[in-house]
């Protein structure tokens, strides 16, 4: 804020508030360009090349773990319903106690939301399971020679 005093008509001298608005302007400005570079560089999406699933042959164990989560979101563990993840956590923890740790294998609908997939492997995090596998099916196959 600058202050300039003048000479009025009658010789006394007259304040004069005003505030000097050019460097807020420069600084928006500035701002502003900023921005409109940035938010592009944001919005863009990288290329990946996801992986692709393999068809390794599981190894059925009897003391692995297979939880099912169907399209609706429901989660299963092996024929048996789990109410709620609070459920399925008491569950996963007296199972991750156990010598040697059994693995939990993952079966999930092609049309399940990814969160609830994610949900199931976070609880099997919180409990402490070192082994999460996903089943998948393999792709199809075409007929060899035409």
């Amino acid at each position: 804020m600058s202050i300039t005093v003048g000479q009025g008509a009658e010789g006394e001298q007259e304040v004069m508030a005003a505030i000097n608005t050019t460097p807020l302007v420069d600084v928006m400005l500035v701002l502003l360009i900023i921005f409109l570079i940035t938010i592009p560089a944001i919005v863009q999406q990288i290329q990946v090349e996801l992986p692709k699933e393999r068809n390794v042959p599981t190894q059925t164990k009897p003391e692995n773990i297979v939880i099912a989560v169907n399209k609706d979101g429901d989660v299963f563990w092996n024929m048996e319903y789990m109410r709620d993840s609070k459920a399925l956590f008491e569950k996963l923890k007296k199972v991750a106690v156990m010598v040697p740790q059994p693995e939990v294998h993952i079966r999930a609908d092609a049309e399940t939301r990814y969160e609830s997939v994610g949900k199931v492997v976070a609880t099997c995090q919180r409990a402490s399971i070192m082994k999460i596998g996903f089943i998948t099916e393999p792709p199809a196959r075409t007929a060899a020679g035409g």
